[in-house]
């Protein structure tokens, strides 16, 4: 796994082995950031269920001004560290050893951009998807993977599902804010 494009260009990225791990592809890394390509410049990032950090590893590299990752897993902590050292982002990042959905509860900063990219089937993308946008900018975007198969929620709060992207049996699934829609 690597970075992309960008300052870090290239980079090497650690990750953790087994099951429980799932690192988004390149192929729909690279098209994930196709679609928030000129949204990326100076925003302030989230990257919730962060594995080893390469989503927001990757809008650091392409001009994102700061990023909060957050993972209950220790071991990923470790190597989400590691990943922002070797690819210089340590300063620009802070790094969270915490249960993603209690975070969204107890966060008052807002962010422009944030990717949700839980393990599977689980339920975890719904619960985040219900608390996301009392975390996130009007103007901002929420991107998350799951399969594609799977349902998600038309709503996310005051955003709305705006489209959905298939890459083989993954999908991205886009979230806008959207006026007028309630609270949820």
């Amino acid at each position: 796994m690597r970075v992309i494009t960008g300052t870090a260009r290239g980079r090497r990225l650690l990750t953790l082995e087994g099951d429980d791990v799932r690192p988004t592809t390149d192929i729909v890394k690279e098209a994930l950031f196709s679609i928030i390509q000129f949204e990326i410049e100076g925003r302030k990032v989230l990257d919730l269920f962060g594995g080893c950090g390469q989503l927001a590893i990757e809008a650091l590299s392409r001009g994102a001004h700061s990023a909060v990752i957050v993972d209950a897993s220790k071991k990923s902590v470790e190597v989400i560290k590691k990943n922002l050292e070797t690819t210089g982002f340590s300063k620009q990042a802070v790094v969270l050893n915490t249960d993603a959905i209690s975070f969204l509860s107890r966060r008052s900063e807002k962010y422009d951009i944030a990717f949700i990219d839980p393990p599977y089937s689980v339920g975890l993308l719904e619960k985040a998807l219900g608390k996301i946008s009392d975390v996130m900018n009007e103007g901002g975007v929420v991107i998350c993977e799951a399969p594609f198969k799977d349902e998600v929620p038309e709503k996310a709060g005051t955003f709305s599902l705006q489209k959905k992207y298939r890459y083989g049996k993954t999908g991205l699934f886009v979230y806008r804010f959207s006026e007028g829609s309630d609270t949820e």
